[in-house]
């Protein structure tokens, strides 16, 4: 949240020398002293570890790992800017509106933004960033002041933001995410720590294509570091995309949720009847759907690709005869538990359910559910760049769907179609 991310100043007089190929040509554009620039330009590099730039008889030219870092600030700032630009609306229009928020922007004021983004209370945004409640007000009155529109309508419940608020703060935060991955990117070059990565998870991916990618990445990049969150898909989409996660993988929705956002098929899944072993079903030789609806059931989520199927499955009226409450869960421990104490019956993917029908916890029913395919792959920001790091997982997951896709946990178990690979055009670090 804009703690680990230098004075903006440092970063415009950076992206500035870069432009303008030297410190005194950059200080007139930027409106700074020479030395200003040039002590800005030498505190970053000490940050960062690295040389930035060469002096040559024809000025300043960056390094390629100045280069490389100038790339995520250009990107950080034409963010905040296209941020700045969808909150002013027609103001944008007004002589330098622009110019002037990225001259007087600071990160103590990106800051409050975010945490108010969050908190919608400024006793509570102060005390998540360890700081006093007026320096969080004042921050976030100086952001509404010098960008000109109301950003922060008190409310019985506490602080909401506007509008045009919520829009510059999903800009931000996507401009910190790119500051973030320019310091890995430097990090790399320099062989030192990658970054971390962290990857939303839905469950299908939790119980093998996500591990084996995660481990191939540890053998060929020790020092990389991963942190895997997992929570209902409208919680991880919204953190994607407001740059806290780098990507999802799991199963896509159809149609994808919002325009901002790209899905890459990575491979289907089919949906197969699974209950407990010795259930009566899966004893049989053939099963009807008439024997379906004869026992109760524990149905996907709502709003899952997986519950869908299901209710295409079984429409309103068909659940209304089935004996027993309908139970709903997405948890494949709770799923476990139901189904081994019972005779109740799901839709799951064999493939997520491997270990327990190998450890004959679980067993299939031999019905071949019409339309009970769901496609796994990843969801990612459009123009999303990845770092060395990112990229390398995204290629060992693609590797990882590969293998999952020729071999199959539904091929091995019970020797039915093995799901067919699905091309992709994935971002490129």
């Amino acid at each position: 949240m804009w703690i680990d991310i230098p004075n903006l100043r440092h970063l415009r007089a950076f992206a500035a020398a870069v432009e303008h190929g030297g410190a005194t040509r950059a200080a007139e554009h930027i409106h700074l002293s020479q030395p200003a620039v040039t002590q800005a330009l030498a505190k970053l590099e000490a940050r960062l570890g690295a040389k930035l730039f060469v002096v040559g008889a024809d000025g300043m030219r960056p390094t390629e790992i100045g280069q490389v870092f100038y790339d995520r600030v250009a990107r950080a700032f034409a963010l905040i800017e296209e941020g700045a630009r969808q909150a002013l609306g027609s103001e944008a229009r007004r002589p330098d509106a622009i110019g002037r928020l990225a001259r007087q922007l600071t990160v103590a004021q990106l800051r409050a933004l975010a945490a108010m983004q969050f908190n919608r209370n400024f006793s509570l945004a102060a005390r998540e960033l360890k700081l006093s409640q007026p320096s969080i007000h004042r921050a976030a009155r100086d952001l509404e002041r010098i960008i000109g529109v109301t950003l922060f309508v008190a409310t019985r419940q506490g602080v909401e933001l506007t509008a045009a608020a919520a829009t510059f703060a999903r800009h931000a935060a996507l401009a910190h995410a790119e500051l973030k991955q320019g310091f890995a990117e430097v990090a790399e070059r320099l062989d030192a720590d990658p970054g971390e990565i962290v990857v939303g998870s839905m469950p299908f991916a939790r119980t093998k294509l996500l591990p084996d990618a995660l481990n191939a990445l540890s053998r060929a990049r020790p020092r990389a570091r991963a942190r895997v969150i997992a929570a209902p898909y409208d919680g991880l989409l919204g953190r994607l995309r407001y740059g806290v996660i780098d990507f999802l993988v799991g199963a896509l929705r159809d149609p994808p949720p919002i325009d901002d956002v790209v899905q890459e098929p990575l491979f289907d899944d089919p949906l197969s009847i699974v209950a407990r072993r010795g259930h009566p079903l899966t004893l049989r030789a053939v099963v009807t759907r008439a024997d379906l609806l004869a026992y109760p059931w524990v149905a996907p989520a709502e709003e899952t690709p997986a519950r869908a199927v299901f209710n295409r499955l079984f429409p309103a009226e068909d659940v209304a005869r089935m004996p027993g409450g309908l139970f709903e869960t997405s948890s494949l421990v709770l799923l476990r538990a139901l189904l081994a104490g019972s005779d109740r019956l799901a839709l799951l993917s064999a493939r997520q359910a491997r270990l327990e029908l190998d450890h004959g916890v679980l067993a299939l029913a031999p019905y071949q559910t019409p339309f009970g395919t769901r496609r796994i792959g990843l969801t990612y920001r459009r123009g999303w760049r990845p770092t060395p790091t990112q990229a390398l997982l995204i290629e060992l997951l693609r590797r990882a769907s590969q293998v999952e896709a020729v071999e199959g946990a539904i091929g091995k178990t019970n020797g039915r179609r093995r799901p067919s690979t699905s091309p992709a055009s994935p971002p490129r670090g």
